[in-house]
């Protein structure tokens, strides 16, 4: 199981030594929004502000998209990801794809001298 700290946007990760670059790897999520939701983000846009019913969509999307990514990793063996990085795109109006990728690694902890 990769464990968060071992997750980073950066390139590499601090303390540990990549060992190997098992590959890219992703998570995506594909989502649309109800009636409901559509009707009460309305509801909200009239008191202006935060709209949370699609705060919490879009929190729901990237969480997915990144268990999936650290699914896929997983299954390559991997027990790090660096580069992690996220795209979003409107596939259709109201549906939106949510794209979570970096690279697989294998790495250890350095050993201090």
């Amino acid at each position: 199981m990769i464990q968060p700290q071992h997750v980073t946007t950066d390139p590499s990760l601090e303390c540990y030594e990549v060992i190997k670059n098992v590959g890219i790897v992703h998570g995506l999520v594909v989502r649309s929004r109800s009636v409901v939701g559509d009707f009460l983000g309305g509801i909200q846009q009239l008191f202006g502000g935060n709209i949370t019913i699609y705060q919490e969509l879009c929190e729901h999307a990237r969480s997915d998209a990144y268990n999936k990514l650290l699914a896929h990793a997983e299954q390559l063996g991997a027990n790090a990801i660096t580069g992690l990085r996220y795209d979003t795109n409107e596939v259709w109006p109201g549906i939106t794809e949510v794209f979570c990728y970096g690279t697989a690694c294998i790495v250890k902890k350095e050993m201090l001298s």
